[in-house]
This record gives structure tokens, sequence and C-alpha cells, in this order.
């Protein structure tokens, strides 16, 4: 196995901050690289230098003679005055291209929606990306440098790329790195990790999951000796506070092994955990949706009954009611409608057919994929914008100011004294994110909450929407992350909204079957979703592949946790109507409200419980 590209004791420093030191690394053939890390600790300065687009402070980086190494950066090169055919094959001729049955593959996933001989100075952001994305992969190459491929990828797009880069070169031939956020992509593409931390990069073998598991395992080692070097030090302060008072002074051998462990205790990293915040009350009714329908023109120029006459249906049809507590994700290609769902059933947007009805106790937070309320105070700091909020919190039992509930989302004493608009993107996520849930909704939508997040802080993330008590809507292209915090899911597909028991998979398997009949609309016929979230009358299935199995079991084991919480609820309700005053009437009634409400839910669960359980025992 021959080394591709070679890194001798390299080194880089931004201004102000060192990211590299001495680093010596290897990337050979048949390799496939993950790189991972905080936001800001130099990932993507690694790939830069390793694609020599940046020259290193210290030491070299040599390639092997004759290899082609393509790089996807963050940002294109396209030229605005290209076709789009111009962008992604060059000057390759048609024929040639058009018998490549991979350049087709590539062509029609990633730009198949776009007009073949438009300028690229015409498409947006996220089409520009994709062309790029296609015109490196049309490419041949040795090696492949990634910087977030997956970004304004749909679910489709990605695991498609996941196959492409996996059959792209056979085995043992050719090498990717990647830097990406999405864990689930890490772990189907990938065989090793580099984690980019403290000016250095630490290896690891096997993909995602396997690289968190030996953190895991590195950071209890790391804690057993911690722990015994807090036990030295707490003895050598110990001894130097209470020595012989008639001394007048210490050993100076003492004093220096004392001074040398407070040197070494090195800066606590943001381990960031956020509990369940202070909820408003949350009635029975929360939105129902009846009927919905929403178009859009087919182009820009056209108004009034031309504009009616060739609208292009986003919506058509969906009714829909989501209750207290449920937590749904939607899924659906670029532009199928999933954020125009959420402005209807926030009340943003009036649909052109039907009603939504909204409960009058609900709150809403809102995070749109844009940080529109955000970005409205760029020219404030972080800390007049927490000052904007209640002083304390109620975190977990105890009072949090906005200040520690930030520090805990990993920010610093010192970013509180900068500019909201000159946070990086990241940074910008967490603070509105914060920003949200210091409103104190009762109902929660995220749209994309996890654009621009590394993957620690995604985990993060994850575990503060894992515990979040109230109702959760949210849409996003991180599978991961969408599968973890939701218990059910939805897919938009030809304007219907369809219920997916299997999660991704299934929804991936239906958008497919959708696209090879040409016929969404009969496909969302097939399977509506409406009022109840468990389609009633369902055909029954093929045989289940190990994907739905595994949806299944995550279905089965979220079921059971909103059931333990409901019961624990049941008897905290049930205690308070025992100490209700007997003749307070008025009290009673609207205790035993409460007591009843809770039973109703809790039979509910435990009907759908048994309904997963059978289906897991059938399918064994």
């Amino acid at each position: 196995m021959g080394i591709l590209i070679g890194a001798e004791r390299i080194s880089f420093e931004w201004p102000g901050k060192r990211v590299l030191r001495d680093q010596t690394l290897g990337v050979y053939e048949g390799d496939r690289i993950g790189i991972v890390g905080q936001n800001g600790d130099g990932k993507s300065t690694l790939l830069d230098l390793l694609g020599q687009v940046l020259e290193p402070d210290g030491g070299s980086i040599t390639y092997r003679g004759g290899i082609a190494v393509g790089m996807l950066g963050q940002g294109d090169r396209l030229r605005e005055d290209d076709t789009l055919e111009q962008a992604v094959v060059g000057d390759m001729p048609t024929y040639e291209w058009a018998a490549d049955p991979r350049v087709r593959s590539i062509i029609a996933e990633l730009v198949g929606d776009l007009d073949w001989n438009g300028r690229v100075g015409d498409l947006s952001g996220g089409q520009r990306r994709r062309a790029d994305l296609a015109r490196l992969l049309v490419g041949r190459w040795d090696v492949l440098l990634l910087d977030e491929p997956t970004n304004h990828l749909d679910l489709h797009a990605i695991r498609w790329l996941a196959r492409h880069l996996r059959d792209r070169w056979p085995q043992g031939a050719g090498a990717l790195l990647v830097v990406t956020h999405d864990r689930w992509f890490l772990d189907e593409v990938c065989e090793h990790m580099w984690e980019v931390h403290d000016e250095r990069v630490e290896p690891f073998e096997g993909g995602y999951s396997a690289y968190i598991q030996q953190r895991v395992e590195r950071n209890r080692v790391a804690a057993v000796m911690e722990e015994r070097r807090q036990n030295m030090l707490r003895k050598e302060l110990n001894w130097l506070a209470h020595g012989a008072k008639a001394r007048t002074s210490k050993p100076k051998f003492r004093i220096d092994a004392a001074m040398a462990l407070i040197e070494n205790d090195p800066p606590l990293r943001n381990t960031v955990e956020l509990h369940r915040m202070a909820m408003s009350r949350l009635g029975k009714q929360v939105i129902e949706m009846r009927d919905i329908a929403v178009s859009y023109p087919a182009s820009q120029d056209q108004v009034g009954a031309e504009a009616s006459a060739e609208a292009v249906p986003v919506l058509d049809g969906i009714s829909w009611i989501i209750g207290p507590g449920d937590r749904v994700g939607i899924l659906g290609e670029n532009g199928a409608g999933k954020s125009t769902l959420l402005r209807v059933m926030c009340g943003r947007q009036r649909p052109a057919r039907g009603w939504v009805k909204i409960g009058k106790t609900v709150r809403f937070g809102w995070l749109g994929q844009r940080l529109e309320r955000l970005s409205a105070h760029d020219d404030w700091r972080v800390q007049e914008l927490l000052g904007r909020f209640k002083r304390y919190y109620n975190v977990d039992g105890k009072p949090q100011s906005p200040e520690q509930m930030a520090e805990r989302l990993g920010f610093t004493r010192k970013d509180f004294m900068t500019y909201v608009g000159a946070l990086s993107g990241g940074q910008r996520r967490r603070l509105a994110l914060l920003c949200v849930l210091m409103e104190e909704p009762n109902v929660l939508v995220l749209d994309e909450p996890g654009n621009d997040l590394d993957t620690d802080m995604l985990a993060v993330v994850e575990d503060l929407l894992d515990t979040w008590p109230g109702t959760l809507i949210m849409v996003s292209h991180d599978r991961s992350l969408l599968e973890r915090v939701t218990d059910d899911q939805f897919s938009l597909i030809g304007g219907k909204l369809l219920h997916c028991p299997g999660g991704v998979d299934e929804y991936l398997d239906r958008l497919d079957a959708a696209r090879s009949s040409q016929d969404e609309a009969s496909l969302g016929q097939a399977s509506p979703k409406q009022v109840s979230q468990r389609p009633e009358g369902s055909a029954p299935q093929k045989s289940p592949s190990n994907a739905e199995r595994r949806e299944l079991k995550k279905r089965f084991d979220a079921v059971e946790r909103r059931m333990g919480k409901t019961e624990a609820e049941l008897g905290r309700l049930q205690d308070e109507l025992a100490r209700v005053n007997p003749t307070d009437f008025e009290a009673l009634l609207s205790k035993q409200a409460e007591v009843d409400s809770c039973s109703e839910l809790l039979e509910d669960l435990e009907t759908e419980w048994l309904e997963l359980s059978d289906l897991l025992g059938n399918r064994g």
C-alpha cells in the first residue's frame, strides 16, 4: 500500500491562532479518512494544506509522482459566464460524456433539475455548490479532498454520494479525505478518522461510531490519570499551606513540583449539557390542518390568472393533527415544500385552500434557516443581546443566567463582547437556538438546526432536544439528528404528506419508487397521513429489510421512553389529586381532568407499544 501524500512536521498559524504544530501525516492508497473536530480547530486548514492551496509555515507536503488530486473547497471557482455544461464537463464532447454511465449518473443526480444551457451566474448558492461537486466527481482523480460535500444536498443525494464514493475506486485504490458534520455519512464512507484538536491531528481506526467509542475510552483513561494528578496536587498544595509554621521557606524542590502540576493543568474544554427549561403550559390542542393546499407560480414573471392557471402545487390536500408532546421530523427533497409546510402550520403563511387551527395556549419557538431575527441584531454585542432576556431561568432546579446558559453552549466570556455579525456560522446558530429557548416556547419549530455545527456540538443539540419536553417539529437533512430526536417521520412527495414508520430508509425507498414510476401523485395518495399519525387500512407489507427492522426498534424504544415519562407524570398528578382539599370541587375537577388526559395519553402509548411489539415479534 503505497503512500500518495506525505506531510512532514507541518505547522500553520492564522493571525492570532495556531492550528497545527509539528504534525506528520500520511495518506495511503485505499485510505478513506473522515476529518472531525470543533469549529475553528483547523479541519479546513488541514485539507487546504494537503491540497496545496495553503503553504505550511513549517515542514513540507509532498505528492507521489504522477498522481492527480481533486479538491472541493468551501467556495467554488466557477466562471459566471460559463454554461452549466461548460462548468461540469468542460470541453468534453457530448457524445463522450453521454456514453459514460458514471458521468450520466453524476449529472442526473446532482444537476439533473437545472438548465443544462443556463448561466452559472444565474444559479443560487446551493445550485452552484452542486454544480461544483458534479464538476469534481466527473474528473478522474487518485485522491479526493472534500470539504463539506453534503452541504445543500438532500437526503437522497447524500445517500447517492455515499454510495458513489464507496464504489468510485477498486478496493485498496485511490484515497478520500472528507470534512463533514454528517455523522451518518462518515460512518457509511470512512474507514479511518482524524480528529483535529489542540494543534494536533489524532488518528483513529474505523468510522465515526468506532471513533466515538475510542474517544470515550481515551477520555476515561485520561480521567483516571487526571484524578491521580489532582490527588497529588491537593497533597502538595495542602503541604504548602500547612507545613511547619516555624520555617520561613519551603524546600524549593517541593514548591517546584507543585507549580509544575498547576502549570500542566489544561483549560477545560467546553462540555455542554443544557437541561430542561421552564415550559409554558400546553393544552390538548396544538395544531390542526385540514385540506391544505399551496401553489407557487411556475415562473416569477407570471402574475394574475396566468399564474394561477400554471401554478406548481407544493402542498396538495394535506390534513394533519399535531398533539402535545409529539416529536415529528419532516423529510423531502430540496424544493419539496418542507419550509412552506412549517410556515403554514405556524400561521406565518396563509394556504391557498384549507384551514389551520392553532391551540390557544401554543407559544411557538421558531428557528429558520437564515436566522432572520438574529440578523436584525448584527450590530449588537452578544452581551447586549443576552441582556434582553430575563435575568434568571430555572434550569434543572437551579437559577441560571443567560450568560451561564450561553457558556454551556460553548461560548466563552471573551465571546460576549463580540458583535453578533462577527460570529461564525456555528456560533450564530447556537446563539439563535439559545434565544429561542429563552423565550420559553412550548412548541419548537426548527428548520435545519444542524447547519454549521460540528459533530461535538451536534451531539450537544441532540441531547438538548432529546430531553426537551414540549412539542417538536423539525426539518433536517441530518438523518442522525432527525432520527434520534424525533419519534415519527413524515415525508413530502408530490405535494402529499406520507407517514414513514420505517424512517429515512422508507422515505428514500418511496422516493426511488416515485422517481422510477414518474407518478409521485399516485404514490402520495397510496398512504395519506390524515388526522391520526398511524395510517388506517394499510396494505400488507413485504418482508422488511434489516434497516426497516432497526427503524421499528427505534420507534419501539422511543415509545417505551415516552411511556416511562408519562407513567411518572400520571403518578405525580394522582398524588396531587389526593392532596386537593375535598371541599374544593373546582380544584378537584381541574386536577381530575389532568389525570384523565394523562391516562388517555398513556393508554394510546401502550396501544402503540403493543402494536410495535407485535410487529417486532412477527418479524423476528
